[in-house]
This record gives structure tokens, C-alpha cells and sequence, in this order.
């Protein structure tokens, strides 16, 4: 099974992909992780993409691309994939359509984690940190016992900057600006399928399961 992943963040993504590779036994590739490959590897578009990333600056197109085919091409994807954080762009989704097709591969299914942007905020914004030990809490799925304090040393408990409202409002906004022109691409070629990811992880999951049973 080909799949691509989608979600904004704080829907549940890396959970979710966890239990598909777990259950079904096919590779997470992400971004990030097929560009550490390439260039620990040092294949010739691997050091492309390390030169620009080195600079700051965003790898382009056709070296991403480049690397896709390359992981794609590996043994390890015979029986199947699971594509996470790329395409990011609609080009990128009609580039991906023509290198599977020289593969002669297909993608089964686009699955969106589904969340309402009020929840995705709770998530997002819920986040502690004890200063003294570095534990981590979460306002709703793992509370203090007493607010604003650490549970193990008694430290206070401060919010990191890239978690509080504004930064999150920010992010969530360029997320849902870039990633709906892609929703609309697959639509469009029938592969989206949507997951309610407002239920418990389990529910999510099984949701996931029964829309894959009939690739098995």
C-alpha cells in the first residue's frame, strides 16, 4: 500500500504513523529523514541538498524530488510506503504523480487527520516545561497535581515561547494556507481520505485500519 499522510500539527500524525508501519509493515519516510540519508550517504543529490540547507536556505524541487525517487527506488518500498511532510505543494503532488508513474507505482490513499483548528490550539498551546528538571506536562492530557509546579522536583512550570498562542495561531495559519491547495488536488484525483482525529487515538487508528483493509 502507498499511502501519503496528511495533517495540520497537533492532529496526531506521528502517532498515527507509528501504528501503520507497526501494523502493516511498510516504511515512514519523511522529509527530514530522507535528507539526513542522502546526505549521510553522500550520494551527489544528498550534498545538493546539504549545501543549501547549510546556507538556510529551502531545498529546491528537483532535488527534493531527486531524492524521492532515489528512497522510493529502494527494497524496502516494494511492498509499500507511507509518505510523510512531502508533497508540500501541488507541483510537488504532480511530480510525485510522475515519478510513481515511472516506478510504476500508484498512491492507494491520502489520509487527512481531521481536527478542528479550537482543538488544535488546546493541543498546541498546553505544553509545560519544569525549569529545574526539564520534565514536561500538558494542561490537558497530562496535568500537574498542583498547577504551575512539577509533579517530581517541585520546579516552576513555564511555557516555551513557540508553544504559546500567537506562535501557534501563526504556524496553524501557514499550515491550512499551504496545505489546502493540496486537499484540493486530491480531491480532486479521488485518492483523500478524511479521519476524524477529534477521537481517541485508538477509535483513530481503527477508523485508519478499516479504510486499509481492503488493501491488504
Amino acid at each position: 500500500m502507498n499511502l501519503v499522510l496528511m495533517g495540520l500539527p497537533g492532529a496526531g500524525k506521528g502517532t498515527q504513523a507509528e501504528r501503520i508501519v507497526e501494523e502493516y509493515g511498510i516504511p515512514h519516510i519523511s522529509t527530514g529523514d530522507m535528507f539526513r540519508a542522502a546526505m549521510k550517504e553522500g550520494t551527489e543529490l544528498g550534498l545538493q541538498a546539504k549545501s543549501f540547507m547549510d546556507k538556510g536556505e529551502l531545498v529546491p524541487d528537483e532535488v527534493t524530488i531527486g531524492i524521492v525517487r532515489e528512497r522510493l527506488s529502494k527494497e524496502d518500498c516494494q511492498k509499500g510506503f507511507l509518505l510523510d511532510g512531502f508533497p508540500r505543494t501541488v507541483p510537488q503532488a504532480e511530480a510525485l504523480e510522475n515519478l510513481l508513474t515511472d516506478l510504476n507505482k500508484k498512491i492507494d490513499y491520502v489520509i487527512n487527520i481531521n481536527v478542528d483548528r479550537s482543538i488544535l490550539m488546546d493541543r498546541l498551546t498546553g505544553r509545560r516545561i519544569c525549569k529545574e528538571c526539564g520534565s514536561t506536562y500538558h494542561l490537558i492530557f497530562n496535568p500537574p497535581a498542583k498547577e504551575g509546579v512539577c509533579d517530581k522536583c517541585g520546579g516552576e512550570l513555564y511555557q516555551r515561547a513557540d508553544d504559546n498562542a500567537e506562535t501557534v495561531q501563526n504556524r496553524l495559519d501557514v499550515n491550512i494556507k499551504q496545505q489546502e491547495p493540496l486537499l484540493t488536488f486530491y480531491e480532486t484525483k479521488g485518492y483523500l481520505r478524511t479521519i476524524d482525529g477529534q477521537q481517541d487515538i485508538r477509535k483513530v487508528f481503527a477508523d485508519i485500519e478499516q479504510l486499509l483493509e481492503d488493501l491488504r
